[in-house]
């Protein structure tokens, strides 16, 4: 491979028009991990990074949380929306590292712990019925990402909060327009400072139920964020929307991906949907097949405390990495046959969640989710097959169709 195409492979990763092409994609990925696993990346609009795209150089990077931090940098995005979020102050559970991180995820922790799963589960359950049903009722054919993927885990996300269901649709288009900024359809202009609004609309409205929730404090993880107290004082007015905006964008953006590449990936293997419906037992593994093959969170980055090597690439202090989980999700040395969607894949060791302290404090509500939903629809399902093209949203962070046409009979 030569030194130009090494190039234009790892460019590919600062290109959100790349993950709309998944052949192109890919492609570039393989001849990384093979050729260049350390790669460095200057483009235009973003600021050099290394592309490391081996599932076990993701993972040294991912223990070694002294040496590669989150903060500053923890997303890739143009050099401009960095400046743009830094001069906002916002700090979430992505941007820190302990020992605040530590305490910080903690204020959440219990609402996503086994035992609060188990409580929930009826709630998410009914949530599936209800959107299958919508299907069957939508007369066998829907966009399934537009009518089904995107509203069912936000219902499940904005009920755990404590958002009244008449501003769900505000938090759908804003969460879209945060996390689908790069998207020409989801963007809500190219100016970045129009871009900025959406995250501004969002602390405005969490800073209103901030103090609803403190007058009022009521049994939802919005009156868990409102009333935090670390080392006995109360979260500051940023930290707290922060909070919220990271558990209202992750707990619904990622879901809603997986869910619908989910539907895809059953569609375009049907001799797997078979099998897993005459197997339900699988569901589990089919979920985490799911999440690795669509990997909705496409990688973060970390930057280097001190000078360190990386597969025989020198990391210089203040010098960022991009973990990039697509790679990772399909390498060969660690998955059996990466490119084959096999919903009864084990062991599956992806890395959709990450790994380490920064594991998704969300992992166990999505697997709820995905099992729930599929649970509901597949023994109801009679066929499915594909009504239109569909369509990737274009995105260097989370992301994943935009448009899935399906046509189906259901019973």
């Amino acid at each position: 491979m030569s030194a130009v195409t090494v190039v234009d492979a790892a460019r590919a990763l600062a290109d959100p028009q790349a993950y709309t092409d998944e052949q192109r994609l890919h492609s570039a990925l393989t001849d990384l991990r093979c050729e260049r696993p350390v790669a460095l990346v200057d483009v235009p609009r973003y600021r050099p990074f290394y592309a490391v795209t081996r599932h076990a150089d993701i993972m040294a990077i991912e223990r070694a949380d002294d040496v590669f931090i989150n903060g500053p940098r923890p997303v890739l995005m143009p050099k401009e929306q960095e400046a743009m979020q830094a001069s906002h102050g916002v700090s979430t559970l992505i941007h820190m590292d302990d020992p605040q991180h530590r305490k910080v995820r903690a204020i959440g922790a219990d609402w996503f712990r086994p035992k609060a799963m188990r409580a929930l589960k009826a709630r998410v359950d009914e949530l599936a019925k209800i959107y299958v049903d919508r299907m069957y009722e939508a007369g066998g054919e829907c966009d399934f990402v537009q009518e089904v993927a995107v509203n069912y885990p936000l219902y499940v996300i904005m009920s755990l909060l404590g958002v009244p269901e008449s501003d769900f649709s505000r938090m759908l288009k804003l969460t879209q327009e945060l996390v689908g900024n790069e998207d020409s359809e989801y963007q809500r202009s190219i100016s970045n400072e129009e871009r900025g609004y959406a995250l501004l609309e969002m602390f405005e409205y969490f800073k209103a139920l901030t103090e609803s929730r403190r007058e009022r404090p009521s049994e939802d993880l919005a009156s868990a964020i409102a009333n935090a107290r670390i080392d006995g004082d109360p979260l500051s007015d940023i930290d707290t929307m922060s909070y919220y905006v990271i558990i209202a964008t992750a707990g619904h953006d990622t879901t809603s991906a997986t869910v619908s590449g989910g539907m895809r990936a059953l569609i375009e293997h049907p001799e797997q949907r078979n099998r897993l419906r005459a197997n339900m037992d699988l569901m589990s593994l089919a979920a985490e097949e799911m999440i690795r093959w669509v990997t909705p969170v496409k990688g973060f980055m970390r930057t280097a405390t001190r000078d360190t090597v990386v597969h025989g690439v020198t990391v210089k202090t203040g010098e960022s990495v991009l973990l990039s989980y697509v790679s990772a999700n399909r390498d060969e040395t660690v998955f059996r046959q990466p490119f084959n969607f096999d919903v009864g894949r084990d062991p599956n060791k992806h890395l959709s969640f990450g790994h380490g302290v920064h594991f998704c404090l969300g992992a166990a509500l999505a697997r709820m989710e995905i099992s729930s939903f599929f649970s509901e629809l597949l023994p109801r399902l009679e066929s499915v097959e594909f009504a239109g093209k569909p369509e990737l949203a274009a995105t260097t962070f989370v992301g994943g169709l935009k448009h899935l046409p399906i046509r189906y009979a259901m019973r």
